[in-house]
């Protein structure tokens, strides 16, 4: 009998979907809290953590490679593997610069772990191909339906534990040995000891299934070169769509402010001329409750656009993505010393993005419709990371440059371009997509 057959999928989905998130998180998000706590400048933190962010964006190109060469649980584990050991190498390579109140210290001691991450986030970006390409395989239609909800839960803890409990456990051990580097060492070593556990579990337990299997054969080369023309017809025709330059601009601008945004909310919350929190509260406000307010948006605005469609929602969303920005020009204004008043605006903004961030998921969905549906939409979603990572690359540069104020109110201004885009956009939809 098939082992997919005998093993439940609760026995693997959600450890899966935990372990598709952790790297992620540990790349983009502890990369951007140790860097500021360790005084690195916002410019060069926000610019080398959104290189971080390149194998994303660019894995559709060797995903034809994890298709054809061994099996997808083989990549699962084997990536699983190499994260581990990347985990590993950060928790005992890491530097150790002398962290002094109004001191930089220079980007360029951190050009071993910088190397590092990438391999990781290369592996974790190979990781996420393997797993959906699993997931489709080894249990029924009928199940996959049944724990899409559960992947997708599982997928927002790692996220709590990525953003929260990890940055809890370096703000703990800072605030009792008041060595930073020490205790983002610590929160590291603790990522990486979770990890390898995982990764222990899943070579034993993940099962294997009849129609995961390899296509190491004569036809191989061909089956992957016939892959890369699928994915070069794909993008032509793409590129053909009518429509699609307005499209493309949706997709790099509506956004736009949560682009500037999210590379420096964070080091504004611990930053001494920010709100300087202490990083413990940072992950438990921000990583706890924030998570939480964002995945609640995004239930809420599911529901929403399920009842009234795409073309009725879009406006609603698109306020919902830009006015919770303002709570960040009341933070830097402000300079509130009240938890509750922070945890509440944060709550706001995260809430609001996860909300609007529900629309332009469905206008990707939308844009995409036709013969080459799922290729289309994979490419969609490059364009989605290439909007969080153009902003990104300069982000804290302009900070810098002006000041958290000024560049919060800044990132009010780039609203614009999300209301000019929805304007546009908003004629063009069918108004009866997205309603049940």
């Amino acid at each position: 009998m098939d082992a997919t057959k005998q093993k439940s999928p609760w026995w693997w989905v959600p450890t899966l979907y935990f372990a598709e998130g952790v790297p992620y998180f540990v790349v983009n998000n502890i990369s951007v809290m140790m860097f500021t706590k360790m005084g690195v400048p916002n410019g060069d933190m926000s610019f080398f953590t959104t290189l971080l962010y390149f194998p994303w964006f660019l894995k559709g190109i060797w995903s034809p490679v994890v298709d054809v060469v061994k099996t997808k649980r083989w990549w699962i584990v084997a990536m699983q593997i190499l994260m581990t050991a990347m985990m590993i190498a950060l928790t005992v390579t890491l530097p150790k610069p002398e962290v002094v109140a109004g001191q930089e210290t220079s980007i360029s001691i951190f050009w071993f772990t910088l190397v590092l991450f990438i391999i990781a986030a290369f592996a974790s970006a190979t990781h996420d191909i393997a797993a959906d390409g699993y997931y489709m395989l080894a249990h029924s239609p009928s199940s996959q339906a049944a724990f899409i909800g559960i992947r997708s839960v599982f997928y927002r803890v790692a996220s709590v534990f990525g953003q929260g409990v990890l940055v809890f456990i370096a703000g703990v051990v800072e605030t009792k040995t008041g060595d930073i580097p020490w205790s983002w060492q610590v929160t590291l070593g603790v990522a990486a000891a979770i990890f390898c556990l995982i990764t222990l579990y899943h070579t034993f337990t993940l099962p294997r299934s009849a129609d995961d299997k390899p296509r190491i054969d004569a036809d191989a080369a061909g089956s992957a070169k016939a892959n890369l023309v699928e994915l070069a017809n794909s993008f032509k025709t793409f590129v053909q769509m009518p429509g699609v330059l307005l499209a493309i601009a949706f997709m790099l601008l509506y956004r736009l402010p949560e682009g500037f945004l999210i590379k420096l909310c964070q080091p504004f919350l611990v930053d001494a001329n920010g709100l300087n929190l202490p990083t413990e509260v940072v992950g438990t406000v921000y990583g706890v409750f924030g998570v939480l307010a964002l995945l609640l948006g995004g239930i809420l605005g599911g529901i929403y656009s399920s009842k009234v469609g795409l073309k009725k929602s879009l406006w609603v969303m698109a306020a919902f993505m830009t006015l919770p920005c303002l709570t960040f020009v009341y933070l830097a204004i402000a300079q509130p010393t009240n938890l509750v008043v922070i945890t509440i605006a944060l709550c706001i903004e995260q809430f609001g993005y996860g909300f609007g961030f529900t629309a332009y998921m469905l206008y990707m969905m939308y844009f995409s419709e036709g013969e080459f549906k799922t290729s289309h939409y994979a490419i969609c979603t490059a364009f989605m990371a290439l909007s969080m990572m153009l902003p990104g690359f300069v982000a804290g540069y302009i900070q810098e440059a002006i000041g958290y104020v000024n560049f919060f109110w800044m990132v009010m201004v780039c609203c614009f371009a999300t209301l000019l885009v929805t304007y546009f956009v908003d004629k063009k939809i069918d108004p009866n997509y997205g309603r049940k």
